[in-house]
C-alpha cells in the first residue's frame, strides 16, 4: 500500500493548485527557527490506536501525525476518515502506511500493536508472541526516528516496555509505558465519585504493575490539599481498610467490566495517552504514574525491570522520579509487584 495523505494537486494534468490560488509575497522573512514541526506516529490501527490518534487530532497536540498497520484497507479507511474531519478540526498533515518509512522524524511514536490470544493459548505463548512482533516493529521505528520518544501502550504493558527498551537501544528516559496512568485516573474517579467532587481536585496513584499487582497509595491521597486519611483520623471519622481494598478492586477489575460490556476498551486510554503526549511534547513537566526503569526506587532491586512510579515528563521524556512518601506496607507491596514482572521476565528467558 502507498502510502497516502491529502493532495492540493487537483488540476488538469496534476497542477498544484495552491500555487495558482496564492499570489506570492516578495521580500519575505525565511521561516521562524524558533517554530517547532511536531510530528507522532500511532503503530495499530486497532480501537486503541485510533482513540488514541483521534484524541490527540482533537487537542491539536501534533502537525502531522502517521499511522502504521499491517492491514492495508482498514488503515486507508481509518486515515480517510480523519482526513473527512479536517474542517472540523486543527490543520493536521495526516499519513498512513504499511510501509515503517511514513514514520521517519516522529518526535514521539506510541505503539499499540499486539497479538491477540488464541482460544486455549498459555499466557506465556501469547507473551512470546508479541515479544516476537516487537521485534519486527521496535528496531524499525528506531531506524527512522533516532531522536524519539517511544510510549509503549500495548499489553503487557510493562513486559513490553521493558522489551521495547531492550530493543531500541535508548536510554532509560527516552521508553516510557502507559502504565498505571489510566488506572489512576480511574481511582481518581472513584474517590471524587465517593465524596462527590471533581476528580481533578483529587491527588491519588496506583503504582506497580498496570495488573493485578498494582499498589494504591492510600497514604499520599489529597482532595484539594487535604491528606484524605490524616483529615478522617484528625476528625476520629471511622473508615474500614475493607472499603479501601474495595475501590482499589474495582480499579483492576474496570478494564474486564468494560471489556465484557463492549468487547473492548479505547476512549479512556485514548485520553490517557493524549495526557502523557500532550506532556512529553508540549514540556510540561508534569507528574504521570508511568512504567519507567524502576530499579533503585522504592527499594526495587532484583534486576531491570519496568513498573509505573510517579514520573516527571517532558520534552527529553523522563525526567525524574517523584519522591513520594509510602507507608512500609505500601513500599513493599510495590517491591512485590515488580518482583512480579521480574518473574515474568525470567519466564520469557530475557
Amino acid at each position: 500500500m502507498q502510502k497516502s495523505s491529502s493532495s492540493s494537486s487537483l488540476g488538469p494534468g496534476g497542477l498544484d493548485l495552491s500555487q495558482a490560488f496564492f499570489k506570492t509575497i516578495h521580500y519575505t522573512a525565511p521561516p521562524s527557527p524558533t517554530k517547532r514541526h511536531i510530528k507522532v506516529s500511532v503503530i495499530g490501527a486497532g480501537n486503541v490506536g485510533m482513540a488514541i490518534a483521534q484524541t490527540i487530532l482533537t487537542q491539536n497536540l501534533v502537525d502531522e501525525l502517521a499511522l502504521v498497520d499491517a492491514k492495508p484497507d482498514k488503515l486507508r479507511g481509518e486515515m480517510l476518515d480523519l482526513q473527512h474531519a479536517a474542517a472540523f478540526l486543527p490543520r493536521t498533515k495526516i499519513h498512513a502506511s504499511v510501509d515503517y518509512s511514513v514514520t521517519v522524524g516522529s518526535d514521539l511514536c506510541i505503539v499499540t500493536a499486539g497479538a491477540r490470544q488464541i482460544a486455549g493459548e498459555s499466557r506465556l505463548n501469547l507473551l512470546q508472541r508479541n515479544v516476537a512482533l516487537f521485534k519486527n516493529i521496535i528496531p524499525v521505528l528506531v531506524k527512522y526516528s533516532p531522536d524519539s520518544i517511544l510510549m509503549i501502550v500495548s499489553n503487557p504493558v510493562d513486559v513490553l516496555t521493558y522489551v521495547a527498551w531492550k530493543l531500541s537501544g535508548f536510554p532509560s528516559n527516552k521508553v516510557i509505558g502507559s502504565g498505571t496512568n489510566l488506572d489512576s485516573s480511574r481511582f481518581r474517579f472513584l474517590i471524587a465519585d465517593h465524596l462527590e467532587v471533581n476528580a481533578q481536585d483529587v491527588q491519588a496513584y496506583i503504582v506497580g504493575e498496570h495488573g493485578d499487582s498494582s499498589v494504591a497509595l492510600w497514604s499520599s491521597i489529597s482532595v484539594g490539599g487535604v491528606p484524605i486519611l490524616n483529615f478522617l483520623e484528625k476528625q476520629q471519622i471511622a473508615y474500614e481498610k475493607e472499603m479501601l481494598e474495595n475501590i482499589h478492586k474495582e480499579v483492576v477489575g474496570s478494564a474486564h467490566q468494560v471489556i465484557s460490556l463492549k468487547g473492548y476498551t479505547s476512549w479512556a486510554i485514548g485520553y490517557s495517552a493524549a495526557n502523557l503526549a500532550r506532556s512529553i511534547l508540549r514540556d510540561q513537566r508534569r507528574i504521570h504514574p508511568v512504567s519507567v526503569l524502576a530499579k533503585g526506587f522504592y527499594g526495587i532491586d532484583g534486576g531491570d525491570v519496568f513498573v509505573s512510579l510517579p514520573a516527571q515528563l517532558g520534552r527529553d521524556g523522563v525526567l525524574g522520579v517523584t519522591n513520594v512518601h509510602l507507608t512500609e506496607e505500601e513500599a513493599q507491596r510495590l517491591r512485590d509487584s515488580a518482583k512480579t514482572i521480574l518473574e515474568v521476565l525470567t519466564e520469557l528467558g530475557i
